[in-house]
């Protein structure tokens, strides 16, 4: 496997296919690099470096007992576009992901980015607060937390139903689908996972989007049931200065996966913009 190691010791694995500009993917909640499997595959072939790294405490990268915060992210991500030496990189999060690249711009700028793309993410504040008031609140995350140590097991599997929307009338998910989320939840280490829990639900992305100064992409569901259109994607789109909306009318979460050959189109659209 190839892996690079963070100045704490903690083993990052990534992998790169195809060639070309550096697309860079950032995965979410209790995901890894597979989950841009789809996307990957399709954009190498259309003469692009696609590059995915599991995120620490996430699939096949180590497992630390500290570090899992939006910060040690983001830094860890810096690392991979560093060690690897990308330039003109068009980084991509989903969810959690989507807080990880703002982060990322937000502490280390946009140097080394060409544009962004924010899938589903959770930014800017996903919390209910005094200033957020469109956000969940905090009981909501505690269920979650709650959920996980009990049985995480079939935590992750009653989540993937919302996750991909398997959960309303007429959906067409396959088990297998399901079973994938569950394998790359399980994959992850049961510390890191809890840890990620408060790092994607209470930190606070608003002043790193007021920092992107690149051309950037933000793409959400209609009927995201794990991060909320009204509470995420509507408000970045304000503070993204120039950003691009689009929504996918009755759209889940995990829309890369239920539509991905419409994402892909998009994806490459812009990207080739």
């Amino acid at each position: 496997m190839s892996m690079m190691t963070t100045s704490d010791g903690t083993q990052i694995y990534y992998k790169v296919w195809g060639n070309g500009q550096p697309v860079v993917f950032s995965h979410g909640w209790p995901l890894s690099a597979d989950a841009w499997d789809d996307q990957m595959v399709f954009l190498a072939a259309q003469g692009f470096r696609c590059i995915a790294h599991d995120r620490r405490g996430h699939g096949r990268s180590s497992q630390p007992g500290d570090g899992n915060d939006m910060d040690t992210y983001a830094d860890d991500l810096a690392m991979v576009v560093k060690t690897l030496d990308l330039h003109e990189a068009i980084h991509i999060g989903h969810s959690t992901g989507g807080g990880e690249v703002a982060r990322y711009i937000g502490r280390h700028g946009t140097e080394r980015v060409a544009k962004a793309v924010l899938i589903g993410a959770v930014t800017p504040l996903m919390l209910k607060t005094p200033a957020n008031a469109g956000g969940l609140p905090i009981e909501k995350f505690d269920e979650i937390r709650a959920g996980v140590l009990a049985d995480r097991s079939q935590f992750f599997q009653d989540l993937s139903g919302p996750f991909y929307g398997a959960n309303r009338p007429g959906a067409k998910v396959s088990q297998g689908l399901r079973d994938s989320f569950w394998l790359m939840g399980m994959q992850a280490g049961f510390q890191g996972v809890v840890d990620c829990i408060k790092a994607f639900s209470e930190t606070d992305f608003t002043k790193d989007l007021k920092r992107f100064d690149v051309p950037t992409l933000i793409l959400h569901g209609g009927d995201d049931q794990i991060v909320p259109i009204g509470a995420s994607a509507n408000i970045s789109s304000k503070l993204v200065k120039g950003s691009v909306l689009k929504v996918y009318p009755g759209a889940p979460h995990g829309l890369c996966a239920t539509l991905k050959n419409e994402i892909n189109k998009d994806l490459l659209a812009f990207l080739i913009r």
